[in-house]
């Protein structure tokens, strides 16, 4: 007798053979993922000026916490105290304090505290070192993905098992690829380490809610571990709080099976409260209101004291930015630009390089096929995934609503609500698959949505990973602006060199590259990229005005003057183009224009000493000789160590008849400036004029020892030795 029945030590060796082919697929795409992260992340401008990770802001704030106190280990500069106002951003600039929060003398962290709490404190208490913020995001990028990761394999073995695994290494190389993290990751400072934060945690909740709809015999335990790690989330993206609806979708999945919700509605409350309540002691301990999280006590760039943070007249210009503005594209890699920024609305307080996701990641729109999972689907079966389903649209939702009310938009952001987008499309994909599989008549159709499918996930991680090049362009560009700051202008040709051949396109890497090239004497090179710059960025008021320095150095005054007339045009209260106008105005003899535009630099910042002192100059050669001395005694209030303005003030004191007081003045500036020959002439002549002939004398060897060739010096003490 012939045995028909399967061999079934057979088929479990050849499901076992399966079983770790699909592993080694996954394993694979996982790798690929996991390699991206790693490679592609940078440390950002702030983090890259520290000159180890100890002094990272979420270091600085862990030994803050070390020594007992909640404020950053670091002292906040001295003179932000005597500041009328602090966070005006005009006049804390010279303090160089960026992304921290000032209040009552000193420095805190906006940015939540938990990558604090559980990454950075723990790892310094293990090893004894500190770990970077750009590792610290890593990190935590890891954590979500393979979060992630675990969930949609927990629904493809639970409810697809039909779809092949080639569609479930898609969908994990969407959830690697597709979610802006590589982006992310280009530029770390400590807030993308905040948002990396962020999505780890709440994918680790959701991966718990998950556990929590499908094993209701521990769903008490998975309900606490979800609403511990949304907490922490809160704890690190305040932004997220809304989303904890979710947590509450196993306990009304309980409340339909006709289970008891108390024990589960505890569980999925406590956790989270308890953490609410620990950042609201937090907060009102540092800034003595437990919902203030120090945001409107920035030092940044604009003042948010007085900021709305969220309204409705933001809703529409945000849900464009982040939904449906495309991106720009050109033919020179890496090809992707910013988007066309629509019109700014009101109180609009910053935006950075936000991209429409259903236009640039269109693989989103695949979670319309999320409704063919429950397709031949019992009730029973379909309860636990239209849970999870039910958990994942609100979240989404949510975290979205809030961004698109907030006064801001920047592409880091999405990634508080792209993750779960992105999985809603990869289980639109399993949707799909699985409809197809059942209906193996249909195979051309079934081609036909399997390469669309595949089309436009290919595009999304494209876009993801071309996005992610320009954006590694800027830590090169930003390590070039630190190493031309401190002196190292070769260093920085090199770093701005390799900004342009990742993107060759970057109009401030042009300028940047113009200003080293400018300090190491190749003007004609610098122009050069001053003028490409202008070509990518015509309204790049900055390369205007660095422009036409280089062209005053070249003689060709006249071009200088369009261009800082240019950049003037742009941007009207840049200060310092009204005063180099006002100079290159003047040089051209154009006197009367020059005064208007020294009066309008210091309009605009009251404290500039240079345009106080050269405007005092033009005055007295007008013969305005009081109005002279009034904006040299100005200069000289801002700037007491100012020798050029003792020098100038003690000439008009001297030509008004005060010549006590102008050689005082001459004696100060020759303190500050031992070798300042023009003021040893002047001395020498007032010191002549009220009969001390051995000092002047010696004042005018002493301007000849400094400028042998100093005619008028020469001619002085020539004449002097004649009449004696």
């Amino acid at each position: 007798m012939i045995d028909n029945k399967p061999d079934g030590s057979g088929a479990e060796a050849r499901g076992r053979r399966r079983t770790w082919f699909e592993r080694g697929i996954l394993g694979v795409v996982c790798a690929l993922v996991v390699g991206v992260y790693a490679y592609t992340a940078r440390s950002g401008y702030l983090t890259a000026w520290s000159l180890s990770a100890d002094s990272n802001y979420y270091n600085l704030l862990v030994q803050g916490f070390r020594a007992g106190q909640l404020s950053l280990k670091t002292q906040a500069p001295p003179g932000l105290a005597s500041l009328a106002d602090p966070y005006d951003p005009g006049a804390s600039a010279r303090y160089a304090v960026l992304d921290l929060s000032y209040y009552r003398g000193k420095l805190y962290l906006y940015f939540g505290v938990t990558p604090a709490v559980i990454l950075f404190w723990p790892y310094v208490a293990l090893t004894g070192q500190y770990l970077s913020q750009k590792d610290a995001a890593v990190i935590f990028c890891f954590v979500g993905f393979f979060a992630s990761v675990g969930v949609l394999c927990s629904l493809w073995r639970r409810y697809f098992a039909t779809v092949s695994v080639v569609a479930v290494a898609a969908g994990t190389l969407a959830l690697g690829l597709a979610t802006l993290t590589p982006f992310l990751l280009a530029r770390c400072e400590a807030t993308e380490v905040a948002i990396s934060c962020g999505y780890a945690l709440t994918m680790l909740a959701l991966a718990a809610i998950w556990k929590a709809l499908h094993e209701s015999k521990r769903r008490g335990w998975w309900l606490a571990a979800a609403s511990l790690a949304y907490g922490l989330a809160v704890g690190a993206r305040p932004s997220l709080l809304f989303g904890a609806v979710i947590l509450l979708v196993p306990v009304a999945q309980a409340w339909r099976e006709r289970q008891k919700v108390c024990a589960p509605l505890l569980a999925a409350t406590a956790p989270i409260t308890l953490i609410g309540l620990g950042l609201m002691l937090y907060n009102a301990l540092r800034f003595d209101s437990p919902f203030e999280f120090g945001v409107r006590y920035q030092l940044t760039g604009i003042r948010l004291l007085a900021q709305q943070f969220f309204s409705l007249r933001y809703l529409w210009f945000n849900f464009r930015v982040y939904f449906l503005e495309p991106a720009g594209w050109s033919g020179r890699f890496p090809f992707v630009h910013d988007i066309s920024l629509p019109p700014l609305p009101a109180g609009n307080a910053g935006i950075d390089k936000p991209f429409g996701v259903l236009t640039n990641i269109p693989l989103v729109w695949l979670a319309l096929g999320v409704p063919l999972a429950w397709r031949g689907r019992s009730a029973e079966t379909r309860s636990g995934l239209s849970g999870f389903v039910t958990a994942l649209v609100p979240f989404f939702a949510s975290c979205a609503l809030t961004l698109v009310l907030f006064c801001g938009a920047a592409s880091r952001y999405e990634v508080d609500f792209l993750p779960a987008l992105v999985l809603l499309a990869v289980l639109g994909i399993l949707s799909v698959e699985r409809t197809l599989s059942g209906q193996p008549r249909h195979r051309i159709s079934g081609r036909a949505m399997r390469w669309s499918w595949s089309l436009l996930l290919g595009f999304s991680v494209a876009f993801n990973l071309l996005a992610c090049v320009e954006r590694c362009a800027e830590p090169h560009n930003n390590l070039g602006t630190i190493l031309l700051k401190v002196g190292y202008a070769s260093d920085a040709i090199e770093q701005f060199e390799q900004a342009l051949r990742l993107n060759p396109d970057f109009a401030e890497a042009h300028n940047n590259l113009g200003l080293a090239l400018t300090r190491t004497g190749q003007v004609s090179e610098a122009i050069r990229h001053y003028e490409r710059a202008l070509q990518i960025k015509p309204d790049y008021a900055e390369a205007h005005f660095d422009l036409a320095v280089a062209l005053v150095e070249q003689g060709r005054l006249q071009e200088a003057i369009s261009h800082y007339e240019q950049a003037l045009y742009l941007k009207p209260d840049f200060a310092e183009a009204h005063y180099n106008l006002a100079i290159a105005l003047e040089q051209a003899g154009r006197i009367q224009e020059a005064i208007g535009h020294y009066e309008q630099a210091l309009c605009v910042k009251p404290d500039y000493p240079d345009a106080h002192n050269n405007l005092g100059v033009t005055l007295m050669g007008q013969g305005r000789l009081q109005e002279a001395i009034g904006h040299y005694e100005q200069a000289l209030r801002i700037r007491p160590d100012f020798a050029g303005a003792h020098y100038n003030l003690g000439l008009a004191l001297a030509r008004t008849g005060q010549v006590s007081e102008a050689i005082g003045h001459y004696e100060r500036a020759l303190l500050i400036n031992p070798d300042f020959a023009e003021a040893h002439l002047d001395l020498g002549l007032a010191l002549e004029r009220i009969g001390r002939i051995q000092e002047a004398i010696r004042h005018y060897e002493q301007a000849l020892r400094i400028k042998p060739d100093f005619t008028q010096a020469r001619n002085a003490l020539a004449q002097l030795e004649a009449g004696r």
